[in-house]
């Protein structure tokens, strides 16, 4: 099939950007011709499988996102805050560019807002990836872009969403939708894998070495290899969190949860919410800045816990279900569809673990005994539970099953 596969954004970073390349590279792998239109100027530093990637120009180089950020020669501004005329331009400035790339099989594109105008206006067949941050963050309560969304919606020929929660999400913001099909997102089985401490360690200080010495916000921090050589040097108990900054994601309900644990803290990204969790943490914690795949597949295995505290609804729990892939256990904050990775992990767990793969909603004390509990087991016990958690990710998310259930719609 040729697939014209659309992404306002950049390939790195966030959970839509590493789902966008992700199906990029499988559907490429597969023999697809795939072609991804969206903003990112350094594509090669990604591996795509080939696929080609277009960066069409944006009307005054504005960029309407969800979470301000900052993006490199793009005018970010929320969503909310674009008028319907610079809405209209956005999608017909990227609805050209797709038509120039057509003939195509189906456009599929991310998020409603704006994909599905954009994907309209292609002309083409098209599927819609709701995401969930664009219906929490931009769209609930605001009537216009509601009405904008479900009737880019409505011609639609397949519309997923990667949980049962962002089902409902998505039915609450713009009502009914038909052909909706519910796929998780996926994770690489190959490249996040259990690895030995040693060679885990000493990958990810040469990973880090090849950073650029002051890349900004959106790059790892500068200093970080001799920093991860250092607070490696002796193995302690170890918990990490990998996301965004802000304060939606909960990263303060694990701080405050680790006091009294005996545990130290990895805290991998960016956001605005950066120096308040600083001023937060436990002595010994170490914040890394943003980091890729290519750092977190050796830095996880050198954990013993991962973390995934959002106090906000999330569509889906892909950093956990990325951490289990490595072999790391999991906890993760019991709603939305954290609670369905959290539940397909415990699914594998024996009967007396299976509490340890989620915590009530914002519940310091639960949390930190969840952690004491997990770091108390012995080193085999807790390998065991990581391996089960493999196995979990494994059955149910594996990327090379998600993206040809994504197709199955448009098979002829």
């Amino acid at each position: 099939m040729r697939i014209l596969l659309w992404h306002g954004y950049f390939l790195g970073g966030t959970g839509s950007n590493v789902y966008t390349r992700a199906l990029a590279r499988e559907w490429s792998r597969t023999g697809h011709d795939v072609v991804v239109v969206c903003q990112d100027r350094h594509p090669e530093a990604y591996d795509l499988a080939g696929a080609r990637v277009v960066v069409p120009d944006l009307p005054d180089d504005l960029l309407p996102v969800f979470v301000l950020d900052a993006y490199h020669r793009l005018d970010a501004r929320l969503l909310q805050d674009f008028t319907p005329e610079q809405r209209d331009a956005y999608a017909a400035a990227n609805g050209a560019a797709l038509r120039e790339l057509l003939p195509a099989d189906v456009v599929f594109a991310n998020h409603v807002l704006m994909g599905a105008p954009v994907a309209r206006a292609s002309g083409a067949r098209f599927a819609v990836k709701a995401h969930g941050s664009e219906l929490e963050y931009s769209m609930r309560g605001r009537p216009a872009l509601e009405r904008l969304g479900a009737e880019a919606l409505a011609g639609a020929e397949a519309v997923y969403v990667g949980s049962e929660h962002i089902r409902r999400v998505l039915e609450d913001v713009v009502g009914r939708v038909e052909r909706v099909h519910e796929v998780p997102p996926g994770v690489d089985v190959d490249e996040f894998v259990p690895v030995a401490r040693e060679a885990a360690l000493a990958a990810l200080v040469e990973e880090a070495r090849r950073d650029p010495p002051d890349g900004g916000e959106r790059h790892p921090d500068a200093g970080n290899a001799a920093r991860f050589a250092s607070f490696f040097s002796e193995q302690q108990p170890t918990v990490v969190y990998f996301g965004k900054l802000i304060e939606n994601k909960g990263v303060h309900v694990l701080l405050e949860a680790l006091r009294g644990t005996g545990a130290r803290a990895v805290i991998v990204g960016f956001g605005d919410y950066r120096a308040t969790l600083e001023a937060q943490a436990p002595k010994g914690t170490l914040f890394t800045g943003a980091l890729e795949h290519r750092h977190l597949v050796h830095l996880l295995p050198l954990c013993d816990v991962a973390v995934v505290p959002s106090v906000f609804p999330e569509a889906f729990g892909m950093v956990a279900a990325e951490a289990a892939a490595a072999g790391v256990p999991p906890v993760v904050a019991d709603h939305s569809g954290l609670a369905e990775v959290g539940a397909g992990i415990a699914a594998e767990y024996p009967s007396q673990y299976r509490h340890l793969t989620a915590f009530p909603n914002g519940d310091v004390d639960a949390l930190r005994a969840r952690l004491r509990e997990l770091l108390a087991l012995a080193d085999g016990e807790r390998r065991a539970l990581g391996l089960a958690a493999r196995r979990a990710v494994e059955r149910n998310w594996s990327w090379s099953r998600i993206a040809e259930r994504l197709l199955e719609p448009f098979a002829d």
